[in-house]
């Protein structure tokens, strides 16, 4: 049986991530136009965070 003395140190990996996730989010309007427009200008409050849907590797970057 191997002991933690025996194992290699682990390498540390760098990657920049393409992480989309649905996202819940509210706003205060009067009209659904602007409760939209507000939204695609980044207006209103997110409720949480939500599930993440894909995730893509951009760039991966090997430390040694």
């Amino acid at each position: 049986m191997k002991t933690a003395k025996e194992e290699p140190p682990r390498k540390t990996f760098h990657a920049s991530m393409v992480v989309t996730r649905l996202e819940e989010w509210w706003v205060e309007a009067d009209t659904p136009e602007e409760a939209r427009a507000l939204l695609a200008a980044g207006h209103g409050h997110r409720c949480h965070l939500g599930d993440c849907l894909q995730v893509e590797v951009h760039s991966f970057e090997d430390a040694t």
